[in-house]
Parts: C-alpha cells; structure tokens; sequence
C-alpha cells in the first residue's frame, strides 16, 4: 500500500519567553490508506502539534509532510486551505457543532463551503447521518443531542465529503465511558467499511485498547510504533 501521509524530520519549534521551545523534534511517522492509528503520549508530548502539522492548519519549522503525494510545506495559504477542505475531515473533543443549525445543516455544511449541487448534499447528508446512527435526529439542533449523539454528528461531518483522511484530537475526552466505546465501534466500522484513514490524538486507553497501531511521542519525538499485538513498525 502507498503511504497516504509522510512526516519526515519534522521539527515544530515555538518561541516561548525568549526560549526556543520544540513541541515536535525530528519525528518521522509513515501512514497508509485505511490504517487507524492512534498518536499517543503524556500531555505537552506533541500530539496535538503533529495533528495540526498533518492536518495543514499549521507548517513544520524544518522537515517536511507530505499528503497524497503534495508536500504541504511547498504550498501557500490558498493551496493549503483548498488541499483541507478536500482531504481532510476533522474530529474536536469540543464537537465545534454550530448551535443554530441542526445536525443535517451542520453535517452539510462543508459540502456548501466546497460548492456541491443541492442534490448532491442532501443525498451525502442523509448518507452520513445514516451511517452514524442518527437519520432520526436530522432536524435537531446541537443543544437537543446528547454528548454522544454531538460526538456522532460531528464524525458524520467529518466524513461526509469522503476524505482521503480523518484527523480527531482526543475525541473520547469529553464522553462517559458508554459513549466513548460506542465512538470508537463507530469509527472503526467506518474505517472498516468504507475504508476511512483514522488518526487520532490521545491518552484514553479505552480507545488505545481498540488501535491496531499505536505510536507514541515524549518530548516530540516518535519512542515507539507498534501494533496492538506488538509487532514493531519501524
């Protein structure tokens, strides 16, 4: 399989009281089509800086990531933005739902922002609320959801214009343990199913128990990469 995503020697340095701080220190991390992977590590580890880094919001101070074949370090502001709204599909513990749209509208609305035909939408719409459970809360809005129905309608959000790529930042922080199981059956059935690329930042082993691959960071730097079963990937 080719590699979807590429971090090469990626260091992310910030300037913090005259000091130069490295959240991330030359990790190199190689991901394939359709592997759900978790990105583990204590807080301030770089977890959520290499989140950012792959999902083009942020850029490496050296090293480089490349994206389905684009080095993102190459692009400008307006190609990285376009290559976001294309190829990426984003998770937040915070929901980030709108709270005057319903689920429906909030689901529909990256579909609106990349210009698809009203056709188009309502079918992907019903589509994804349907594979996340939720065809029956369409016309509700957030603040009527439950914590983990919010959870849900954001994954559908996330996947509605078919990424090549799904990015969650500590989906599970927010969710009793009930909900938080039920999130991660759901992702994986995606990944499974439609074959959805996962990478997620966390600390909850309960969805560590369910990874195949685990890599994690200390003091930005890649320790390890292993499978659940404990095979090494490099």
């Amino acid at each position: 399989m080719n590699d979807l995503v590429d971090v090469e020697a990626v260091t992310r340095s910030f300037a913090l009281d005259h000091n130069d701080v490295r959240a991330l220190d030359g990790a190199n991390l190689h991901v394939c089509a359709g592997e759900f992977l978790a990105i583990a590590g204590p807080s301030g580890s770089g977890k959520s800086t290499l989140l950012n880094l792959m999902g083009c919001i942020d850029k490496p101070t050296s090293g480089r990531i490349v994206l389905d074949g684009q080095d993102t370090s190459a692009l400008n502001a307006a190609r990285l933005s376009a290559l976001r709204r294309e190829k990426i599909g984003f998770v937040f513990q915070t929901f980030n739902l709108i709270p005057v749209f319903t689920a429906a509208e909030n689901v529909e609305y990256p579909l609106l922002v990349q210009g698809f035909p009203t056709r188009e939408r309502r079918q992907r719409v019903c589509a994804a609320l349907e594979s996340v459970g939720l065809a029956s809360r369409a016309g509700h809005r957030p603040d009527l959801l439950s914590g983990g129905e919010r959870q849900r309608v954001a994954v559908a959000r996330a996947i509605v214009h078919r990424p090549a790529l799904v990015l969650a930042d500590e989906p599970t922080a927010n969710l009793d343990t009930h909900n938080a199981t039920q999130l991660i059956d759901l992702m994986r059935s995606l990944n499974r199913s439609l074959g959805l690329t996962f990478i997620f930042s966390t600390h909850d082993q309960r969805l560590l128990e369910h990874t195949p691959r685990i890599v994690r960071l200390c003091d930005g730097q890649v320790v390890s990469d292993s499978s659940a079963d404990g095979g090494s990937n490099g």
